[in-house]
């Protein structure tokens, strides 16, 4: 039960990414979240946008492997593992705290899948 709960975690995480970059990337909060300009938001909301879509599928893949229970364990598995290779390719491109923000959270919730 602590891996599916932990595993809905960082799907609602991927979730408000997704909204972030495909619906706030422009507006101050979201250029306060990701540090940019009004000008680079504005130059590069339709690549935020793409992102911002794959964010969403890898909370989908999560969502699907909680809703099917311990059966589900090899699917949050799965799309736990690419968070974190995710998170540790944005750490080393973008910034560290990628790593507590993505990394970290999906490495807790993988340990407590294999856990339980």
């Amino acid at each position: 039960m602590i891996g599916d709960i932990l595993t809905a975690a960082v799907s609602a995480i991927h979730v408000y990414i997704l909204i972030l970059e495909m619906f706030l990337w422009t507006t101050p909060r979201g250029r306060k979240v990701f540090g940019t300009t009004e000008d680079f938001a504005r130059a590069s909301r339709v690549l935020a946008a793409n992102q911002g879509l794959y964010n969403g599928f890898l909370a989908a893949g999560l969502v699907w492997g909680v809703a099917l229970g311990e059966a589900g364990d090899p699917i949050k598995l799965f799309f736990l593992g690419c968070v974190a290779v995710a998170g540790i390719y944005g750490a080393a491109t973008v910034g560290s705290r990628i790593l507590w923000v993505q990394t970290a959270p999906a490495l807790v919730a993988a340990l407590a899948v294999v856990l339980s």
